[in-house]
This record gives C-alpha cells, structure tokens and sequence, in this order.
C-alpha cells in the first residue's frame, strides 16, 4: 500500500489515519518503540521544511531510523529511477520521496517493494491534506459537515484538500482565479462534482460568510518567488490575485479559522495581522504535520 494522492484511499482509511494521529498526540510515550529497527528513506528532489522534519522526527520518535538522501548527491539524479528504487527498496522499510513530477514518483511506486509516500508533487500533496484534516477535526469537532473555503492558485494542496474534504463529508469551495497548469487532474474534479460537497466562485466575500476555515497558499511556488527569469509571471499573478488576499476586511462578517500550509508569504496571500490573530490555527497546523507522519508510517508499516 502506497500514499500517492489520496484518490485511491477510503474514506475510512483516511479517517483511521486522522484517529490514529490524534492518538499518538495525545499519548506520544506510548508509541515510542513501535517502529524499532525499521528504516525509512527521505529523498528529496525539492527543498522542504515542515516535510523533511516531520518525518524524520516522527521515525525517530517511533523508534526507527531516518535516512535523507539529496536527490543532487545521488545516483537518482543520472541513473534510472526505477532500477534505484529497486535498489533502495531492498535497504529500508518505507520510502517517503518529494519530487519535482508524480510521473517520477509513480514509477518509483512501481518498482518499489516498499510503500512509498509522497511528500509533494506538482499534483498533490496528500500528506499536507491528512494534516489539515486532522487539524479541522481537533479544532470543530467534526469533518462531516463542516465548511472549508480554499482561496489561492490551484495547485497540489487545493487538489489533495478537494479529494480529502468530499471523501469524508465536508463542503468545499474553491476561489482560484488562476489554476497551475500542471497541476490539473480532470479525472479527480469530475469525481469531486460527483460528491454535490465541491463548488467553485470567484465571488470571495459570499465563499467566507459561512466558512468554518478559510485556508489559503502561496501565489507562486518557492522555488520561483526570488527566481529573476520568473519575475514578470509574478508580478502579474500578484497583481490578479490581491483582491483575494485573506486579511481582516475579507473576514469581518464571519468567525472562519484561518490556515496556511506553510511557508508563508506575508502580505502577498495573507496578511500578517491575520496570521499573528486569534483566528489563525496556522502553527498548530504545522505542528500536527508530525503527529499525522506517524500516523501514516504507521497506517502503512503496520497497517
């Protein structure tokens, strides 16, 4: 069993997951030595913060080892992808690899004898999604039934949190002015308008008015918000995209909680006022990233 985007889960393995991560948050001592002399490879082709932490903390903490292997210093970068995996795969026990194309990542799925996650790719971002979920439930109570408000580009996170959000019962509405091309999953929007809980407007002050989370992400992918050949692309997206900016004009008439997947761009996508506020759940919701990585490695380990 693989972690690759979320399509292919259950509702109820996805809920399994979330439970169990709120368990080991709330007695993490009783989990110290479940995955002992297990192994876990983190391969990363793009740069990370919340991803590589979390899991490296989370396998250590399960009583395993982590392994980070830069995709720049190994044999990934010139080799094969699938006769690596198939190496690497007979080392250690689970693969957690974030890649620049889930094409790269579903070959490695393929060769692999062990289950890969996917830390992001250009088309999902399942693990952030379980985390958001998880961190809805603490905060309200409930998924079924409640509303989220995803304001942004559509890009991997608005895929895996529209996957996430109609498989176990809540409303989703999307307001994304502009769609990464790349990103765009035709088969996974079809199913969602199947669901009746997925909607999409452009009229961003009626989507909040209701909304039990407004969440919102980066305009432009890090790798490219300080890159000079990308500059004249993002100050067009920043200009088509300050109107939707979530600050405290846009959420005055509701009592919406505030997330972002991190890392933030302040006063680009969310202004500082909102992120430092009472609404906002934003740090907590990073922090759980690690309590939901266990959650997966265990689900996937033990099953």
């Amino acid at each position: 069993m693989h972690l690759l985007t979320l399509k292919d889960w259950s509702p109820g393995q996805i809920e399994e997951v979330i439970e169990k991560s709120m368990e080991i948050k709330r007695t993490p001592e009783r989990f110290r030595t479940t995955l002992k002399d297990r192994s876990l490879a983190l391969i990363f082709q793009k740069t990370s913060t919340r991803t590589r932490v979390s899991f490296e903390v989370a396998m250590t903490q399960l009583g395993g080892h982590a392994l980070y292997l830069d995709w720049r210093t190994t044999n990934f970068k010139m080799a094969d992808i699938k006769d690596e995996t198939r190496y690497l795969s007979r080392n250690v026990d689970c693969i957690m690899a974030r890649l620049l194309r889930n094409s790269d990542l579903k070959a490695m799925a393929e060769a692999s004898q062990v289950p890969v996650i996917n830390g992001c790719d250009e088309k999902y971002h399942p693990c952030q999604a379980i985390t958001d979920l998880m961190t809805i439930k603490e905060k309200t109570g409930r998924l079924k039934g409640a509303k989220l408000v995803y304001i942004g580009v559509h890009n991997n996170v608005c895929n895996s949190l529209i996957v996430g959000c109609t498989k176990t019962g809540m409303e989703i509405t999307t307001v994304t002015p502009i769609k990464n091309e790349p990103s765009l999953d035709k088969e996974l929007m079809e199913a969602a308008e199947k669901t009746g809980l997925h909607k999409t407007t452009l009229n961003v002050e009626n989507a909040v008015k209701d909304a039990d989370v407004v969440y919102t992400d980066t305009w432009v992918d890090m790798e490219f918000f300080l890159d000079p050949k990308f500059k004249e692309k993002k100050e067009k997206r920043i200009k088509l995209m300050m109107p939707y900016q979530v600050n405290r004009e846009l959420l005055k008439e509701g009592k919406a909680l505030v997330m972002h997947d991190m890392p933030i761009h302040r006063g680009y996508e969310i202004s500082g006022e909102i992120i430092e506020s009472e609404r906002s759940i934003i740090y907590e919701q990073s922090e759980n990233r690690l309590y939901t990585a266990k959650g997966i490695l265990l689900k996937l380990l033990q099953g």
